[in-house]
C-alpha cells in the first residue's frame, strides 16, 4: 500500500490509431506531393518546350538570307552620302578609297566570322569584347555597340523626316515628320527574328536600287539639257581647291560609314543554322557594296559636279527628287528598323539571359520587348532632333564607332583570339602586318575623324547653315 506522501499516477491507456485513418493520411500526403511534383514537371516541360521553340525559331538563317540581312543593314545611307564625298575628295581618290576600304571591310568581316566560329557562344559584339578584355571589354564594347545602333536608328529617323519634308513640300513641322518616322521605324522593328527581317530585305534592296537608278538617270538628263551638256559639268579628278583637313576627313568617314556591316555580324551569325557559310555572305555583300558605291558616287558626281547634295536624292531635281524619295521610303525605314531590332535583342537578351523570356515567345517576353523597343526608338528620335544635319551625323558615328567595329577591333581579335604562335613567325608575318595596318587605320579614323566631325559641326553653326535642335525649320 502506498504511503500518503506518494502520488499514484495512472498510466494513460495508449490510443490506437485506426488503420484506415493512418492509411488515408499517408495517401493524402502522398497525393499532395505527387500533385506538386506533377505541377513542377508540367512547368519544367512547358519551359523546356518554349526554350526549344525559341532556339529553333532563332536558328533559321542561311547564307543567302544572311546576305540579304547584311544588305538591309549596310546599303542605305552610305550610298546616299558618297557622291558628296567624291565632290570633296575628287573622282580618283574617291574611287580608290571606296574600293580599298571595301576590301578591308571584307577582310575584317572575315576575321569577325572566324571569331564566331571559334567561339560559338559569342552572340553580339560585346561578347567578343569580353574575350579580349574581360568584364571591362564587355561593358565598353557593349556601350559602344548600343550607342552606335541607336545613332543609326536616329540617322534613319532624320532621313525619313527629310524624305517626308521633300515629298510634302515641307508642309509640316520637321519635328513632326521625324516623330512619324520614329513610329514607322518602331513598327518595322517589332519582329525579333532576323529571318523574318530578311523577307523585307528584298523590298529594301529593290527600293534602294530604284532610288539610286532614278537619281542617276535624272541627274544625267538634267546635266544633258544644261548649257554645254554633260561635258560642262564642273567635276574634278582631284580634291577641290582650298579644301580643309576637316572637310577632307569628313568625306573619308562618310565612305567609312558605308562599310559598317561588321557591327551587326555577330548578332546575325548567331541565328545561322550553318555559321561556316558566312564567307559566301560577306564576299557577296562586300562586292555588291563596292560596285554600288563606286557607280553611284562616280556617276552622280560626274553628272552633278561639285554642287551635289547629301543625301544624293536631293540632286535629282524638284520633281524627280520627290519620286526618288517616295521610292526610297522602304529602304530608309527597313534599314533603320533592323538596327533597332539588333540593339533591342542585345539588351533584352542580356537582361533575361537565363530566362525563357529572352526568346520573346511568352506574354512577358512580348511586353518587355515592345516596351524596350519604344524606349530605344524614343531615344533615337531625340538624337535625330538634337543633331539635325545629315553628313556631320554620319561623320561623328563613323569616327567614334565604325572605326572600332570595322577596323581596330577586328585587328585586335586577330592578334588576341585567332593568331597561333608568335606574330613574327613565318606563317603569321604577312597577316600581322595586314592587321597592324588595319589597326592604325582605325586609330586614324577615330582621332582625325572625330576632330574633323566636331570641327565641321562648329563651322556650320558659325556660318548659320544649321538650324537649331527641335525646331520646325526644313531639314534639307
Amino acid at each position: 500500500m502506498a504511503s500518503s506522501g506518494e502520488r499514484i499516477t495512472a498510466n494513460p491507456l495508449p490510443i490506437e490509431k485506426s488503420p484506415k485513418a493512418s492509411s488515408e493520411g499517408r495517401k493524402t500526403s502522398t497525393g499532395t506531393q505527387d500533385s506538386v511534383q506533377n505541377a513542377k514537371d508540367e512547368m519544367v516541360g512547358e519551359v523546356g518546350m518554349l526554350e526549344a521553340q525559341g532556339a529553333q525559331h532563332f536558328k533559321r538563317l542561311g547564307w543567302k538570307r544572311l546576305t540579304v540581312v547584311l544588305i538591309v543593314e549596310a546599303i542605305a545611307l552610305g550610298a546616299l552620302s558618297i557622291p558628296q564625298a567624291y565632290a570633296t575628295l575628287g573622282m580618283v581618290p574617291g574611287i580608290i578609297l571606296t574600293i580599298a576600304l571595301g576590301l578591308i571591310a571584307i577582310y575584317t568581316s572575315y576575321v569577325v566570322g572566324q571569331v564566331k566560329l571559334k567561339f560559338p557562344e559569342v552572340a553580339h559584339y560585346a561578347d567578343a569584347g569580353r574575350l579580349m578584355m574581360g568584364k571591362f571589354g564587355y561593358e565598353l564594347i557593349g556601350a559602344m555597340f548600343t550607342l552606335e545602333l541607336i545613332f543609326l536608328v536616329g540617322s534613319h529617323c532624320l532621313t525619313g523626316a527629310i524624305a517626308f519634308g521633300n515629298l510634302s513640300g515641307d508642309a509640316w513641322c520637321s519635328v513632326a515628320f521625324a516623330f512619324i518616322s520614329a513610329i514607322v521605324l518602331y513598327i518595322l522593328s517589332v519582329p525579333p527574328s532576323f529571318a523574318e527581317v530578311a523577307i523585307l530585305g528584298y523590298i529594301d534592296f529593290v527600293s534602294v536600287m530604284l532610288a539610286i537608278g532614278i537619281t542617276i538617270i535624272s541627274t544625267a538628263v538634267i546635266s544633258g539639257k544644261a548649257p554645254g551638256g554633260i561635258q560642262a559639268v564642273n567635276w574634278s579628278a582631284w580634291p577641290k581647291e582650298n579644301i580643309t583637313f576637316a572637310d577632307a576627313f569628313n568625306a573619308v568617314t562618310n565612305i567609312v560609314f558605308a562599310y559598317s556591316f561588321a557591327v551587326c555580324q555577330f548578332s546575325f551569325m548567331d541565328e545561322m543554322h550553318t555559321p561556316k557559310d558566312f564567307v559566301k555572305s560577306i564576299w557577296s555583300l562586300g562586292l555588291i557594296e563596292i560596285f554600288i558605291y563606286t557607280i553611284t558616287g562616280a556617276l552622280i558626281y560626274a553628272f552633278v559636279g561639285v554642287d551635289v547634295k547629301s543625301p544624293a536624292l536631293l540632286s535629282a531635281g524638284p520633281v524627280m527628287a520627290k519620286v526618288a524619295f517616295g521610292v526610297a521610303l522602304p529602304v530608309i525605314f527597313i534599314s533603320g528598323s533592323i538596327n533597332g531590332t539588333v540593339v533591342a535583342r542585345y539588351i533584352h537578351g542580356r537582361y533575361y539571359k537565363d530566362s525563357v523570356v529572352r526568346f520573346i515567345n511568352t506574354k512577358k517576353g512580348w511586353i518587355t520587348w515592345l516596351a524596350l523597343l519604344a524606349v530605344i526608338t524614343l531615344i533615337a528620335w531625340v538624337i535625330a532632333e538634337a543633331i539635325p544635319f545629315f553628313s556631320e551625323l554620319l561623320s561623328i558615328m563613323s569616327a567614334l564607332f565604325i572605326s572600332g567595329f570595322t577596323f581596330y577591333f577586328p585587328a585586335m581579335m586577330w592578334f588576341m583570339l585567332i593568331k597561333k604562335g608568335k606574330w613574327n613567325a613565318k606563317e603569321n608575318l604577312f597577316l600581322s602586318i595586314v592587321n597592324g595596318i588595319v589597326f592604325i587605320i582605325g586609330m586614324v579614323v577615330l582621332v582625325a575623324g572625330t576632330y574633323s566631325a566636331v570641327a565641321g559641326v562648329m563651322m556650320n553653326y558659325k556660318k548659320g547653315t544649321v538650324r537649331g535642335p527641335f525646331t520646325c525649320a526644313p531639314l534639307a
